[in-house]
Order: C-alpha cells, then sequence, then structure tokens
C-alpha cells in the first residue's frame, strides 16, 4: 500500500474551470425551444443548483425534441452536478474553517458533517481540504485526500509563505537603505558624466523615487540604479576617464554601486 502522504499516482479527472452560467443558459434555450410552459419559473443562469433542480423536474418537457437534443441536455445535467460536486468540498472547507474561527469544537462539527465522533470530524475536515491543496511535485497534482497528507501539504504551505514573508521583509529594508542612496546621487547628478544612456536612467530613478510604495516600483527602482551604474561604468571604460569628477558625486556614486553588489551578493546566497 502507497504512504497516505505519497503523491497521487493516477491523477483524478476534474471538470475544472467551467462557465457554469452559460451551460446553464443552454439548457435554458433548449426548454425555451420544447416551449416548456413553466421556463420562465427557471432560476436564474448564475443559481447552479436551483437551476439543476429544475431542469430535472422538468425533463418531460424535452420529449417533444429529438433524442439527441433530450441526450445532449441530459449530458448538460451530468456535466453541471459534478462540476458542483467539486465546488461543494471547496465551500464546505470555508465553512468548517469558519466555525473553527467562531470557537466550534470538533464535538459540535461531527454531527454537521454526518460523523459519530470529534475524531472523525477532524479526519473528514482534513479530506476535503485536499480539494483546496497541491503537492511539491514538479507539476503539482492534487493532494491525497488523507489527513496525514493534508498535513503534510499545510506544513509545506506554512514554510513557504514563511519563507515568502522573510524575502519581502528583505526587500523591504533593502529598499528603506536604497532610498536615501538614490536620492543622494541625483543630488549629485551635476557631478556625473552624462551621455544619452546615463540621462534616461537617471530621469527613470527621478520618476520612481517619489512613488515607491509597492513591491513592483521598488524593484524597479533597484534594476534604474542597476543600469545608471552599468552605463557609468561604460562611460568610464570607453573614455578613460572617472564618471564622477567631483568628490561628492563619485562617493555618491560609490555608495549605490556598493550596495547594489552586496544586494545581489545577498540574493545570491539565498
Amino acid at each position: 500500500m502507497s504512504p497516505p502522504t505519497k503523491p497521487l499516482v493516477r491523477v483524478p479527472t476534474r471538470i475544472g474551470t467551467l462557465d457554469a452560467a452559460a451551460v446553464v443558459g443552454e439548457l435554458r434555450q433548449i426548454h425555451e425551444d420544447a416551449e416548456d410552459p413553466d421556463v420562465e419559473r427557471m432560476p436564474a443562469d448564475d443559481e447552479l443548483f436551483g437551476a439543476l433542480v429544475y431542469v430535472e423536474k422538468h425533463a418531460d418537457a424535452l420529449r417533444k425534441l429529438s433524442r439527441e437534443v433530450q441526450c445532449a441536455a441530459a449530458l448538460k445535467r451530468v456535466r453541471l452536478w459534478e462540476y458542483l460536486r467539486e465546488q461543494t468540498d471547496r465551500h464546505q472547507v470555508r465553512a468548517v474553517a469558519a466555525a473553527r474561527d467562531a470557537g466550534a469544537e470538533w464535538v459540535n462539527l461531527a454531527p454537521m458533517l454526518a460523523v459519530r465522533t470529534p475524531n472523525a470530524a477532524y479526519n473528514k475536515a482534513k479530506r476535503l481540504q485536499a480539494a483546496n491543496l497541491m503537492d511539491a511535485t514538479p507539476v503539482p497534482q492534487p493532494v491525497r485526500r488523507t489527513p496525514e497528507a493534508v498535513l503534510k501539504a499545510e506544513r509545506r504551505l506554512i514554510m513557504e509563505e514563511a519563507a515568502e514573508r522573510r524575502a519581502q521583509e528583505a526587500a523591504q529594508r533593502r529598499h528603506t537603505l536604497l532610498v536615501p542612496l538614490a536620492v543622494q546621487l541625483l543630488e549629485q547628478r551635476d557631478g556625473l558624466v552624462e551621455n544619452e544612456d546615463t540621462e534616461y536612467w537617471l530621469e527613470e530613478v527621478e520618476a520612481v523615487l517619489p512613488h515607491c510604495r509597492t513591491p513592483l516600483q521598488m524593484v524597479s527602482l533597484s534594476r534604474y540604479l542597476e543600469a545608471t551604474v552599468r552605463a557609468l561604468d561604460k562611460v568610464q571604460a570607453t573614455t578613460a576617464r572617472p564618471a564622477a569628477f567631483t568628490d561628492e558625486a563619485c562617493r555618491a556614486l560609490a555608495a549605490v554601486a556598493q550596495f547594489l553588489q552586496g544586494a545581489e551578493a545577498s540574493s545570491t546566497k539565498q
């Protein structure tokens, strides 16, 4: 027997993404074509469960249509019920989580989940959670519907989220330190040798600097400064003259270059 946490060998087939309202609309049209006298009572296209119950109860209204059309309508119903079944696990998991957050004990949830014991309720809730989780294989697959597999996947997600938070916090700290260096470089712009490239990148730095609030803007500032340093290094290499001709500009440029090198080395180690 395969370990309960081992990835699935056979991936379950799922309906997945589906424009359910559009399919309900197709069923509505079939009932209209059959001159179903009660079609006006059919629930709206986005009321999936109610619409399915309606077309099931009024299937006889399609008898005047061809067997091919009746078969197509029945197949649409089968597909929509399967799609609905896939959605219920996700929504029930959210309901269980809400109940737990509100203080419900597993003993309270047992009868609601149609099981007899708190432990069975816990295990069933974990199995339901598998619908929302994917494993860590190169091509992620649904997690096995076992409590062990779900717990393993949850621990992995917690670790990944913690690593992402640490990376974001580190990026924020680097950005906080980089902003004053960028300001100093712009203040010493008159002491830099400018050409078309350096002028362009310095203008990009100047444009993004006052608005650095989102992660994308912070990354953009760093990249624009890296491009500025590269452009100034190229000036120095091609002209054999310093890219900065005042002491203040030299120090500002050196500070930015040193910071960017240190940030790149730190990122490489991580």
